[in-house]
């Protein structure tokens, strides 16, 4: 059954917390997963978490504070003294124990490495520092089953034995040289078949996927998507083994590329939170709202060269939204599917085959809702010719609002900036000025005013 905070639960903590019944609050969450118990702390008032963080016991407490929001973690962190971080970072893996050490300042970080007891956990630490975030490397563990290809299973299931203590979970056992280097990965069930005085070079896969320390996450992310894995060996240039990634840590990629996507179709330029201050929200959603104010006016010097027309022709202006509108569905519709497409590695062929496709798919869609409006502006109006003008424009504006769709997020990755860009406010706002634009050229060519 799924956990779900209620509000007996909250006043209950809260009371327990109130009348310092430590006890009481110990038996309550020594029956909730870390997970849940992060989830209760990040609806308790920042001194009540607090509370609660000092209570658990160090191993529960690491676990906690890598599940609760990042702003109350860091808020947290600034209430524990160096040897309390210390000791929590002695409980987690080293990926995650990096990923707190980095969120601290230069001189506390100094002061809880210094204060951490296991020292070659603590160089594991420093090692992972040193690379960058968004890389291989910036998410792998030290923590990791490797067997040598020269022993014998006798060996290799001792060796096993002593390093499994350390891992929180093996998914599973990789074979290197006497250098270091990756040569495969054991099955467990060859392990458990082979004869104990068979040597690991034997019965070991050769055939293992791997990726480099300075690979991107998002590379890593489609590896691991691509071939179903749970965990995936990290080597450095050389081919050393140094660490392994976990899907647990693929899919904090995967959720935070999917929220800054969204939040750049949004038209928002960077990572923002609805808790963050006003001046910071504004500095992210400003530059895309001003460049729908420049589309607007851009719309607006056109129409303005075609005013003549409203006169006689007053329908065609009644229309002008619905063509504007158009031309930005269709250009969001095919950007996201391309962005799609970029972010999963699906995408095959090449460009021009996939803006004939597009140009089709456009032209088939735009005829289609063409002859519907059509029959209701001949119907409503009466006037043959008008009715051909504005439903001909609309195939026309669904066509190349479908081509920039495709072209732009295409052009963009190519030249290496985020296509997600292109989902947003950008598509739009240059769909509007392109399909009014062409509507009122069109229907000046036709009705010829």
């Amino acid at each position: 059954m799924a956990f779900e905070i209620t509000k007996d639960l909250l006043e209950n903590v809260t009371l327990f917390i109130t009348q310092k019944k430590n006890k009481a609050l110990s038996e309550l969450f020594s029956e909730m997963h870390h997970a849940d118990i992060a989830e209760v702390l990040d609806e308790l008032s920042f001194d009540e978490a607090v509370y609660i963080i000092r209570l658990l016991d160090s191993e529960t407490t690491s676990e906690v504070l890598m599940d609760v929001d990042d702003d109350v973690r860091e808020k947290v962190l600034k209430q524990l003294s160096a040897k309390e971080i210390a000791e929590e970072i002695d409980e987690l893996d080293t990926d995650d124990a990096a990923d707190i050490i980095a969120e601290l300042p230069e001189k506390r970080k100094q002061a809880v490495m210094q204060q951490i007891e296991d020292e070659e956990h603590a160089k594991e630490i420093v090692e992972l520092l040193r690379y960058d975030e968004n890389s291989a490397g910036g998410l792998m563990a030290k923590e990791l089953v490797k067997v040598n290809e020269n022993w014998t299973i006798l060996q290799c299931v001792k060796e096993m034995r002593i390093q499994a203590e350390e891992v929180t979970r093996v998914h599973s056992i990789y074979v290197i040289d006497n250098s270091g280097k990756l040569k495969g990965r054991l099955s467990l069930k060859d392990l458990l078949m082979a004869s104990t005085r068979a040597k690991i070079a034997d019965v070991y896969i050769p055939k293992v996927d791997f990726v480099v320390v300075n690979d991107e996450a998002e590379d890593v992310a489609n590896v691991m998507r691509k071939y179903d894995l749970e965990a995936i060996p990290v080597v450095d240039e050389l081919g050393i083994l140094v660490g392994r990634i976990t899907i647990d840590d693929i899919v904090d990629v995967i959720k935070e590329e999917a929220e800054k996507d969204y939040q750049l179709a949004a038209g928002i330029t960077q990572d923002v939170e609805a808790d963050d201050t006003i001046w910071e929200l504004t500095r992210a959603r400003l530059p895309w709202l001003f460049l729908g104010l420049i589309g607007g006016i851009g719309a607006f010097l056109i129409m303005e060269n075609f005013q003549e027309m409203f006169s006689d022709n007053a329908v065609l202006f009644f229309f002008t939204p619905l063509i504007a509108a158009m031309a930005g569905n269709v250009g969001v519709q095919s950007s996201a599917i391309i962005v799609q497409g970029l972010a999963n590695d699906d995408l095959k062929g090449s460009i021009n085959n996939r803006l004939i496709k597009e140009m089709l798919l456009a032209a088939l869609n735009g005829v289609i809702l063409a002859i519907v409006l059509f029959g209701f502006i001949w119907i409503y109006g009466g006037d043959f010719q008008k009715a051909f003008a504005i439903s001909i424009s609309l195939i026309v504006v669904i066509i190349v609002a479908g081509l920039i769709g495709t072209f732009v997020p295409l052009f963009l990755d190519k030249r290496g900036i985020d296509p997600a860009i292109a989902t947003g406010p950008f598509i739009t706002t240059s769909n509007d000025i392109f399909g009014i634009l062409i509507y009122f050229w069109i229907a000046k060519v036709i009705i010829g005013f």
